[in-house]
């Protein structure tokens, strides 16, 4: 599983890198990945969308079957399933975009967690002989306690404590380790600021850290757009709803807590961008117009059947 994940932090790396390389800011590199992210998933936010109008369409149908065929399980299904293919409905094409968004935080937290080996795509053996270096330098805070997915962060962390070895002259190219300096400066949130984005916010404990901020504005981000989205729905919020509007933003506060402060930042700007998608999507994909849409063509094309037979 981890070699699937670091699959997919690997192909983030290579679009996250010369982003980077062009931006010299990887917080700047992150929103503009983000921005790029939305438009790729955009024509599967549009599908999805469509999914949802076409299963409100057939929802009184289904309620139908479901209460005629109530004491028949197997008989409602084969019913379902000839609704579906005669109103030409997949029930599971919206599937794949939920799914996606999670791979590419998944994704993200590789490309971070491992920025040597996914990022910038050194030799997987000569950054663990880096690791192994760096945990034996007085003072450094490396050692074998640090969590494995975060090991080259540290080293990266420290690379300036470990530049004008030897070591490092011989494990990497000159180029190489211009690389390695330019990123670990990268991951600043201001020049000069000392916040680096390579942080986990835990490790500064939930009160008197600027890192907080990152797992707040995660909750904060998530809530609104969930309330926002749903009004533009026009759904109503009942009260699993709202525990579980609650639930899903926690979740996402927790895991912007204990993961490196560049994963909860993406998380930010992709909530928020996918605010701004479910404006655009209301605008010129409302479920309601939609719907009916659906029903006239389905209607136009009964009425062409019908004609010839």
């Amino acid at each position: 599983m981890m070699a699937i994940f670091n699959f997919f932090g690997s192909i983030f790396g290579y679009v996250l890198w010369p982003i980077f390389y062009v931006v010299q800011n990887y917080g700047i590199a992150i929103i503009i990945f983000a921005i790029l992210a939305k438009i790729v998933l955009f024509p599967f936010s549009i599908k999805q969308q469509k999914a949802m109008a076409n299963n409100a369409r057939l929802q009184k149908k289904q309620k139908e079957i479901q209460e005629k065929y109530k004491n028949n399980k197997v008989k409602a299904n084969e019913e379902m399933q000839k609704l579906y293919q005669k109103e030409g409905v997949n029930p599971s094409s919206g599937c794949l975009t939920s799914i996606v968004p999670m791979l590419v935080m998944l994704g993200i937290f590789y490309s971070i967690s491992s920025p040597l080996t996914n990022t910038l795509h050194l030799n997987g053996d000569l950054v663990n002989s880096a690791v192994t270096y760096a945990q034996h330098i007085p003072g450094m805070p490396l050692h074998s306690g640090v969590n494995t997915y975060y090991q080259q962060i540290e080293v990266l962390n420290n690379f300036s404590a470990m530049l004008n070895t030897d070591f490092v002259h011989n494990c990497f190219t000159q180029t190489e380790i211009s690389h390695i300096e330019m990123l670990a400066n990268g991951f600043e949130l201001i020049p000069g600021s000392g916040i680096s984005m390579l942080q986990l916010p835990s490790t500064y404990g939930f009160f008197g850290s600027f890192y907080t901020i990152i797992p707040v504005l995660c909750f904060v981000s998530s809530v609104v757009t969930q309330i926002l989205t749903m009004k533009l729905n026009g759904t109503q919020m009942q009260g699993c709803m709202m525990a579980m509007m609650l639930a899903m933003p926690l979740f996402s506060a927790w895991i912007a807590y204990n993961v490196p402060a560049a994963v909860g930042f993406y998380w930010i700007c992709s909530t928020l961008l996918g605010l701004v998608q479910s404006i655009v999507m209301h605008k010129f994909y409302n479920p309601v117009t939609m719907i009916a849409n659906q029903e006239a063509r389905h209607v136009a094309l009964l009425e062409q059947n019908e004609r010839k037979l």
